[in-house]
């Protein structure tokens, strides 16, 4: 019997685009997928993303840079990847009906196109909140990468579909000049085997809020005033402020129009998924950020867990002050880790059949 001749798959190299403190590049590390460079404009990211990933971290705007730069560190790569998560913020529901038309970042993804058009990698993939995709700004990106010669497959991922612990939806685009590609399937397909908050982070040491553990600096949860102390101690998990007694309700709150905004002084479930952790997560009146037992809300490495961050992900030199709001917003703006480890293999995947294509035929 004849052996079956082995397909020596090329080495896939990617640049990250808006790459923050690296979730993206280390989920598509964990797929050999070759990151060559990160970029971004932020100097507070740089320690994270480098330390972590072994990396190298360009402060650079990417207005300001060229298609030949990155050119460059692809070098002779046989297969080439731009990856990137473009500045959210002006699309987020968080901010919807705010006129965002002057913010900076709202022509980020113009510029993603741009050295798109410059580089012609074989692969593209974007990584944003769904509401882009009601923007004019989405659609031209997508026209342009057709008139490329891109196959182009969008798909709006429910993150616990993925093994991710938290109920963020996120919209996952990824195009090919070599025929069609998609994100892979679910891997859970039943609600009741999603990985849970207590799956995630009951095992991490108890702590009180605005104190940290002995063993992690990253284990540490904001103080909580008087106040907030009472209002934690009268929530529930997936409860709301409507459970409290009436004194300890906000005066905005007991407006009638705000009754919807009912995950805020919130406590999350043992038992479900987080919410989506955001860049205010370490804040209990944020959102549903309330520790499902202890009386505090959610410490930076719970945050950095919840987003799939491996345990001992750095985000701080060791000879650095921690600042809580750099932190979080690292963390709250990333790519969940195991994102990007699901949009990496679904790369793998595509390259993998074209080659065995091109081998049988």
């Amino acid at each position: 019997m004849a052996r079956k001749k082995k397909i020596k798959i090329p080495k896939i190299a990617a640049v990250d685009l808006f790459c923050g403190a690296g979730g993206l590049t280390h989920g598509l590390l964990d797929e050999s997928i070759v990151v060559k460079a990160g970029f971004d404009v932020d100097p507070v990211c740089e320690y994270a993303y480098e330390y972590n990933n072994d990396v190298p971290y360009i402060i650079k705007d990417v207005s300001k840079l060229t298609g030949k730069e990155i050119k460059d560190y692809f070098d002779d790569s046989e297969i080439t990847v731009i990856a990137g998560c473009a500045p959210c913020q002006p699309f987020s529901k968080y901010t919807q009906g705010k006129d965002n038309t002057e913010d900076s970042k709202w022509g980020m993804l113009y510029e993603f196109a741009r050295l798109v058009k410059q580089v012609k990698p074989d692969i593209v993939t974007m990584e944003n909140v769904p509401q882009l995709k009601r923007h004019e700004v989405y659609t031209d990106f997508e026209k342009a990468l057709k008139k490329l010669g891109y196959n182009i497959n969008s798909t709006i991922a429910y993150c616990p579909d993925y093994g991710i612990p938290q109920t963020r939806h996120r919209l996952v685009l990824l195009a090919s000049r070599h025929g069609e590609i998609k994100l892979l399937d679910p891997i859970i397909t039943d609600p009741k085997k999603y990985k849970t908050v207590k799956e995630t982070i009951e095992h991490l040491p108890t702590i009180r809020h605005g104190r940290k553990s002995e063993d992690d600096p990253l284990h540490m949860a904001s103080s909580l005033s008087e106040l907030n102390m009472k209002r934690m101690k009268a929530s529930r998990p997936n409860g709301s402020w409507l459970d409290w007694d009436k004194k300890l309700v906000t005066p905005c709150h007991r407006k009638p129009e705000r009754k919807t905004y009912r995950s805020v002084y919130g406590r999350m479930s043992w038992e479900e998924p987080s919410p989506t952790i955001t860049t205010q997560f370490t804040g209990f009146g944020n959102g549903r950020f309330g520790h499902p037992e202890q009386h505090r809300a959610l410490s930076l490495r719970e945050g950095a867990l919840l987003q799939t961050f491996p345990a001992d992900y750095q985000f701080v030199a060791p000879d650095q002050p921690i600042y809580t709001k750099h932190v979080a917003k690292m963390i709250g703006n990333a790519v969940p880790v195991k994102l990007g480890q699901i949009i990496g293999a679904s790369i793998r995947k595509h390259i993998e059949y074209l080659y065995s294509q091109a081998a049988s035929a």
